[in-house]
């Protein structure tokens, strides 16, 4: 039996939060548009994430909230859809949601609710889907028309049929969580027309150390601690989570974003103590430094920290009346400016997403197209450009979705 023949104004590869975005914005221009996956289900990251509640965007959302090689490529997309459109989506479908913290909002219900509305938009929109499906082959074909004109077309294979498009899009994520179909395709795509890809690596991720830096935090994993984390210009305040291979929570994924091999990391574990301060009205009492820093941080903590760092002047039962100005002096600038190196991250299977990804030199902010090959586009993950913890990798997808959709 021979491959389906089938024509359509686009077709796109990924059912996932951009890909589904765009499919509906090009349905509802009257495009025959194909979503296509080699999933059996779409959405599996919508229904993952905010555990399992979606943290579907932010309220404050701008474009230095996320990185990119080129900072001001995504400035296009966000500005002409908001995190108030998407909100308006929301309601529309009767989806009740809060805020959480920091701009950060969340469906009341499960994540399931986003895409059942992502679904009904598109079935709305009259697109047709493809799944599971996987693609053998894409091919690009150019012709000279009668009028002298060069038609480009792009012609998918897979499995069943053969699918011939003017508008090939790439929605295809990164490479973070592979145990729900994660995968580099998108990346070869570009490779196969000499698109560049900006280096890959996992981001909003946890970070592990070495045995002879973090041994003796294992004892206190599960322990969360409010700290201020920088590395290099960037940092973050929120909690930091001791595990048993080094440091995760808030403040950690988002630092890791910034994060290369061989950079420091800072953390200042009392961000709003003076202890220049502390210390001079707690020398005139008789409280030892455990005693004293367990005001602050947790009595498990304190004890190992004390004596990981300052074995030798930690005895018990001495004051800190007792201490010179030398060594409170240390004291305080260890507690504020504690340095450790990472040796790497948990990788891509923990990752909540990929930095790095198709250089956006090479597509249009406006349209998200390909300078050099008309008619396709990359949009999501998939593109160098990635969010900060707290709904603005899913505004990404909308935006972008939003943005190819009006033109594909």
């Amino acid at each position: 039996m021979g491959l389906q023949k089938l024509f359509k104004d686009v077709v796109i590869i990924g059912a996932g939060a951009a890909g589904m975005m765009c499919a509906i914005e090009a349905g509802k221009r009257g495009r025959r548009v194909l979503l296509m996956d080699h999933a059996r289900k779409i959405g599996e990251k919508i229904r993952i994430s905010g555990g399992g509640h979606c943290n579907f965007t932010n309220r404050y959302v701008k474009p230095e909230n996320y990185i990119s090689s080129n900072p001001d490529f995504c400035r296009s997309a966000l500005a002409r859809y908001t995190p108030q459109d998407f909100i308006a989506l929301i309601k529309k479908h009767g989806i009740r949601y809060h805020e959480k913290k920091l701009g950060q909002l969340f469906c009341d219900g499960s994540s399931q609710q986003i895409i059942d509305l992502l679904k009904i938009e598109c079935d709305s929109a009259g697109v047709d889907w493809q799944m599971p499906s996987k693609v053998q082959k894409i091919a690009y074909l150019a012709t000279q028309n009668e009028q002298d004109h060069v038609d480009r077309k792009f012609s998918i294979t897979t499995e069943t049929s053969c699918i011939e498009t003017d508008s090939l899009v790439v929605a295809t994520g990164g490479l973070s969580i592979p145990q729900i179909g994660a995968s580099a395709f998108g990346y070869k795509i570009a490779e196969q027309f000499g698109i560049p890809v900006i280096s890959l690596r996992p981001a909003l991720v946890g970070l592990i150390f070495a045995d002879g830096d973090f041994a003796e935090f294992k004892n206190i994993s599960g322990m969360s601690i409010d700290a201020e984390v920088s590395c290099d210009c960037a940092s973050f305040r929120e909690n930091i989570l001791f595990t048993h291979r080094g440091l995760s929570g808030p403040a950690i994924l988002q630092i890791s974003s910034y994060w290369r091999p061989g950079r420091t990391l800072h953390v200042n574990l009392l961000p709003d103590q003076d202890l220049q301060q502390s210390f001079s009205e707690f020398r005139k009492l008789s409280t030892t430094l455990p005693n004293f820093l367990a005001c602050y941080l947790p009595k498990r903590f304190v004890k190992i920290w004390c004596s990981k760092f300052f074995p030798d002047m930690l005895i018990s039962s001495r004051s800190l009346s007792e201490y010179r100005d030398r060594e409170l002096q240390c004291i305080i600038e260890k507690l504020h400016k504690w340095s450790i190196i990472p040796i790497g991250t948990v990788g891509y299977k923990k990752a909540e997403v990929t930095a790095g990804g198709i250089d956006t030199c090479e597509l249009s902010s406006k349209t998200m197209e390909c300078k050099r090959v008309p008619g396709l586009y990359f949009i999501g993950e998939v593109v160098d450009v990635t969010g900060h913890l707290g709904g603005y990798n899913f505004h990404w997808a909308w935006s972008s979705g939003y943005a190819a959709g009006q033109f594909v």
